[in-house]
Parts: C-alpha cells; structure tokens; sequence
C-alpha cells in the first residue's frame, strides 16, 4: 500500500494544457474544487497524468494479468457496480463466488467429500487472502491450545525465504513469529527438511509458495496456455543466453518467467541493465536474492499470456543494445582512468587527486553526450 505525504501549499495547483480549451482557472491539487468542471475537461486532466505510468503490457515485473479476452471485460463491467458483499441483493454472483471456491479446492486435492462443499471466499487480492488464512490458522491453533489449558500467545508460522512480503506483514501485524528457512546459492526455494526442524507446538502453520517470485520454481499448469507461454520463456531464455553475457538461474518447468544474472558485474549491475531498458519502455526488474543468497542479482521476466514471441526477441534486441551502450560506457571510463598517472617533463611520476580524476572524467563525459545531442529530434 502506497503511504500518502504531505506536501508544500506551493505545490497545491493542477496546471493543464489541453483542458485549458474549457477552464481557465487553476485547479486545486488537494482539495475539492469550489466550481465545477466540465467532464471532458475533467478526463482530459486525469488522462494526461496517468500517460505517465508505464504501459502495464512492458511491466515484465508483474504477476498481474495485463490482457484478457474482451468477454471477460464485458463481464467486468457488467458487475462493476455491484457490490457482491450484499449476498442477499446479488445471490446469482455468491453462487458463481461459490463455484471458484470449489474448483480451486479440487484444484489442489483438498479432502472434500463426495456431497461437501469447500469453505472459501473471495478477496481482492492474494495478500488479502493470506491476511484472512493466517487468522484462521491461529484462531484455530488458539482455540485448539486453550482447550487443551496450554498457553497461546506465542504463536508461529515458518516460510521460506521466497515467498511473497506480505507473509511478513501478516506476522507484524497479527503478532505472529516469523521463522524463514534460509535460500543458498543454487537452491532457492524451501528446503522442507529445513522446514520441519523449525516447527514446534506454537506453529500455525507452513507456508510455502505455489510459484516462487524469485525464480519460477512450480508445480504444472493449465496446460495449452502454459505451454505456450513457456515457449516464449525458451525463446527469450535462449536468446539470453545467445548474448554470452548472462547465467540463467530459473528453472525450465515451473512459473514461466526467466531469471538471469550477470557472468561478470566488474564493469556495470543488472540494476545499470534494468534502468536503461526503460528508454525502451520495458519494465524489468531487478534485485538481490534473499539473505545467505544476497551475493547473486538478476534481472526477472515473467511471461504473461499476452508477453509474445515477437516481443520477447524484441526484449533480446533491446537488452544487447543496452549490454553495447553500457560496455562502451565503461570502456571510456577505463581509458580515462588508464591515464590519469601522467608523466613530468623531468621524467618522475605523479598520480592525479581523486579530485582531478573526477574533473578530468566529467569533463570528458560532458564531451560525450554534447557529441551525441540532435536538434530537432521529438
């Protein structure tokens, strides 16, 4: 959840161009306008800030579904002003709530009996969802523990290092001990003999990740469509690897996405990769592994339904003209370092300040870039 913050009172004006055609006054930032605005007037404004998010189809970061068959919009909007809380007002949308429910159970072979319906319900969001299991699994335990006349305020939960941050707030903000079995370099999911050594009596319960954000690791899933986003992973995976430049540290089978670290990090990061692929729109991300792995970082592609073929050996294309940017970047810096002992005119050696050297290479930067400026170029 984002925090909002205070802000200046001289930052407090919305300034607009085109809906400048039907208002004329400056509009409050904060605070609710005194007059009304026209409502084209009003789209205009918000449209223009919002062309500055990223495009959600080039977030390669997110798990979230970018695209879905234009059936499945109309159903949205066809339900969006209901609000399917008032099971008694919309008892068609409980049933079709209910319905989801069970499949996922049957999904994973949860113990339903032949005339039982699962237990569910449904949320916003995945973190929601685990807010709502945790509690049950320790009211649960303390119900449990009560009943038994033990104690029941020191309750437990163990995860592995990979599973999603929101197991982490779920323990602080229901007062719960974390206990994270720790990744290793190559192996990066939950060791479950790791797992059970952390168990005792106040242990709600283990959570582990059906997908791990980290590297994909997975069990199999719906077969047609998965099987062609993994085909886009093997083709992005493979024209990654075509590159030299890069390890790939996800699996083949699991989660499609592709997960990669540099060979050699000396002259720039992936973070260096991650920030100069945005120019090109694409959003990856890049980050270190969790404790006891932190050493290895990579760069993640999840590939969505809507992520192409196409698309993917365009990424290729783009991430070798940042890997040539970045290599030649660095090949300067070198030669300016390589330099910066120059000899006297009495034969003896002197080394340059560490603040010459920084005069001497942002100078020859700023040569650089006034080098490749353009005139005229939108």
């Amino acid at each position: 959840m984002a925090l909002s913050q205070a802000i200046r009172d001289a930052d407090t004006a919305v300034h607009y161009t085109f809906a400048s055609r039907y208002v004329r006054a400056a509009l409050p930032r904060f605070k609710m306008p005194a007059e009304a605005i026209p409502k084209d007037a009003a789209y205009q404004i918000i449209n223009d800030e919002l062309m500055l998010d990223g495009n959600p189809r080039l977030n390669l970061a997110s798990f979230v579904t970018t695209w879905m068959e234009p059936e499945c919009d109309k159903l949205i909007m066809a339900s969006i002003n209901k609000n399917y809380v008032d099971m008694d007002e919309y008892p068609v949308t409980t049933e079709l709530q209910n319905r989801c429910v069970n499949m996922i159970a049957h999904l994973f072979h949860a113990p339903i009996g032949e005339e039982e319906t699962a237990v569910g319900v449904g949320t916003v969001g995945s973190s929601e969802a685990i807010m709502l299991a945790g509690l049950a699994f320790k009211r649960k335990w303390q119900n449990k523990r009560k009943a038994e006349g033990k104690p029941h305020d020191k309750p437990n939960i163990v995860t592995g290092a990979n599973v999603q941050v929101c197991w982490e707030k779920f323990a602080r903000y229901f007062e719960v001990e974390l206990k994270e079995v720790k990744l290793r370099e190559g192996y990066y999911v939950m060791d479950p003999e790791k797992a059970v050594e952390l168990v005792d009596e106040n242990t709600i319960c283990v959570a582990a990740i059906l997908g791990s954000t980290l590297n994909g690791e997975f069990e199999d899933g719906y077969k047609d469509i998965m099987e062609n986003c993994m085909g886009n992973a093997k083709v992005l995976r493979e024209g990654i690897e075509n590159t030299g430049q890069f390890e790939i540290v996800s699996k083949e089978s699991g989660v499609p996405l592709v997960a990669f670290a540099l060979k050699d990090s000396s002259k720039y990061t992936v973070f260096d990769i991650s920030e100069n692929l945005r120019r090109f729109g694409w959003i990856v991300p890049a980050y270190t592994m969790p404790p006891d792995a932190e050493r290895v970082a990579v760069l993640r592609v999840v590939i969505r339904e809507d992520f192409s073929r196409s698309l993917a050996e365009r990424l290729v294309a783009d991430i070798q003209k940042v890997l040539h940017e970045l290599e030649d970047h660095a090949n300067k810096i070198a030669k300016i370092v390589n330099v910066s002992v120059q000899e006297k005119p009495a034969g003896t050696m002197v080394k340059k300040s560490v603040q010459e050297m920084e005069k001497d290479i942002t100078k020859y930067w700023r040569k650089l870039v006034d080098r490749k400026k353009t005139s005229g170029v939108c």
